[in-house]
């Protein structure tokens, strides 16, 4: 199995419901690393798995929807926990989308599966990893 992994990062505010979350509750700001990892049996005529530059400029244009953003005031999370792990299986299904619709150059659609992480620390981070269908 091959593998391409990229890395950008995001700001954002939000806040969380719920006695689990305790003082999270209230507003409070995040800086996430993250780090998007793509995976093909086989490489492409160019012996590449995707496009890194395209795939970068599609991560950093998904993050950008939410950077420096309150996602409490976003319609799209209205009444959302947009935990890390949440945030996590956002990044990703944006980016598989576009990884079909070969935004991240002609391998994207023969990708097998993906994995996104989310870091909140140096000691803390969630992730969302799933395999892609088939390509038609």
């Amino acid at each position: 199995m091959f593998a391409i992994g990229i890395r950008d990062h995001v700001m954002i505010a939000h806040s969380f419901r719920g006695e689990l979350f305790g003082p999270a509750q209230k507003l409070h700001g995040a800086t996430y690393i993250v780090d998007v990892a793509f995976f093909r049996e086989t490489l492409d005529e160019s012996n590449v798995v995707i496009d890194i530059g395209r795939a970068s400029e599609v991560l950093h244009q998904v993050l950008g929807k939410l950077t420096f953003q309150n996602l409490d005031d976003l319609p799209e999370f209205a009444g959302v926990n947009t935990t890390t792990e949440f945030l996590a299986r956002y990044v990703f299904e944006r980016m598989a989308e576009a990884a079909k619709a070969g935004a991240v150059g002609p391998g994207g659609p023969s990708l097998t599966s993906m994995k996104v992480t989310l870091h909140e620390s140096h000691v803390a981070w969630a992730s969302y990893e799933k395999d892609l269908p088939p390509r038609a």
